[in-house]
């Protein structure tokens, strides 16, 4: 039988979350792949242990880089060319995941970049592996319970907000969002209760007037943010 001892958050006892993890793996079909950039390992309150935590590790594998060629990744590369596979990446080339998974009843892989905006947008543009599996995205229609750092949207998750969303979709099991948002909900409320102030997005704080840092003098930022200010998907 396992345990909360085998399901560790592998942080310190006073801030443990080990009792907000499910006592047994979750059981799924669907493999998911992080593709973490390498500046999220020395986050203090990155998501992406807390995923791993709650899914059985065959069923939750990270590679940790910038670039990916099939020489030095050659199961990933196979991965890539599975017609099984997915990638979450959100653009004008992605299908809404509701619809791909309507039609699929096959067990499934899944890719998901894990990193700021910017570092995702490098690694998926960078990579050409990352162009073969069929693109998806999640409806831009939930918010972020991630308060504790500040997204670029209102509707950016974090990495383990997209597994949960993306994973109660393909297994079309609504406990899966729940089960593994629990860990994350007690890390927010622990750190706001230890002195942390809850994060606005980026565009919260510009349409409010609350953004109190320097405007970026590159062109192609600043237009970014006009962007966000004016509610145009970037």
């Amino acid at each position: 039988m396992f345990s909360h001892s085998v399901l560790s958050c592998s942080r310190p006892q006073k801030v443990c979350l080990c009792p907000f993890l499910p006592i047994h793996p979750l059981k799924v079909s669907t493999c998911l792949y992080i593709i973490q950039h390498p500046a999220e390992e020395s986050r203090v309150l990155r998501t992406v242990p807390l995923l791993a935590a709650c899914l059985p590790s065959d069923k939750c594998k990270i590679l940790v880089g910038r670039r990916f060629s099939e020489d030095r990744y050659p199961e990933l590369a196979t991965v890539c060319r599975n017609p099984n596979t997915l990638i979450l990446y959100p653009g004008a080339e992605a299908t809404d995941l509701e619809e791909v998974a309507v039609m699929s009843s096959s067990s499934s892989v899944m890719i998901i970049i894990d990193g700021t905006w910017s570092q995702a947008k490098d690694i998926f543009y960078k990579n050409s592996l990352f162009r073969l599996p069929r693109q998806v995205q999640l409806k831009p229609n939930i918010s972020s319970q991630y308060v504790i750092r500040t997204q670029p949207t209102n509707t950016c998750l974090s990495t383990l907000e997209c597994a949960a969303v993306a994973l109660t979709i393909m297994e079309k099991n609504k406990s899966i969002q729940e089960t593994i948002l629990r860990p994350l909900q007690a890390l927010c409320s622990f750190q706001l209760q230890h002195g942390a102030q809850i994060h606005h997005s980026k565009e919260h704080l510009l349409k409010n007037g609350l953004y109190n840092k320097p405007m970026p003098k590159n062109k192609r930022k600043l237009r970014r943010m006009e962007l966000l200010v004016n509610n145009v998907k970037i």
